[in-house]
C-alpha cells in the first residue's frame, strides 16, 4: 500500500463517525453482506459514509491490507475497525450496536 493511501484512509476514517468500505453504496448495495449492513445502519437511523471499493482496484485491496481484514464490507465507528458484516450481525443481536453508534453520534 502506498503512503497516499494510507493517507487517503486515515483521512476518511477520521472525518467521518461511521464509515462503510463496501460494495456498491448505502443506496445500491452491490452485495448481500454489504446490503446486510446497510440495513443494520438504516435502522437506527445514523449518518455514515459509504466508500464504493468496486470503483477502485487500489481501494478495494488497500483496505483489506489497511484493516487487515480479507474481506468487505469493512465498518469503522469511531476511527476503529469494527468488522464485517458477520460481526456487525452479532453486535446488532446483542444491543452491543446500538451503545457504539449511540456513543458515536454523541461524540
Amino acid at each position: 500500500m502506498t503512503p497516499e493511501l494510507k493517507e487517503q484512509f486515515d483521512k476518511v476514517i477520521q472525518e467521518h463517525k461511521i464509515v462503510v468500505f463496501m460494495k456498491g453504496n448505502k443506496l445500491m448495495p452491490q452485495c448481500g453482506f454489504s446490503n446486510n449492513v446497510v440495513q443494520m445502519l438504516n435502522h437506527f437511523g445514523v449518518s455514515y459514509e459509504t466508500i464504493n471499493v468496486l470503483e477502485n482496484d487500489a481501494i478495494r485491496q488497500g483496505i483489506k491490507e489497511y484493516s487487515n481484514w480479507q474481506t468487505i464490507p469493512q465498518v469503522y465507528i469511531n476511527g476503529e475497525f469494527i468488522g464485517g458484516s458477520d460481526i456487525m450481525v452479532e453486535l446488532f443481536q446483542s444491543g452491543e450496536l446500538e451503545q457504539m453508534l449511540t456513543v458515536a453520534v454523541a461524540s
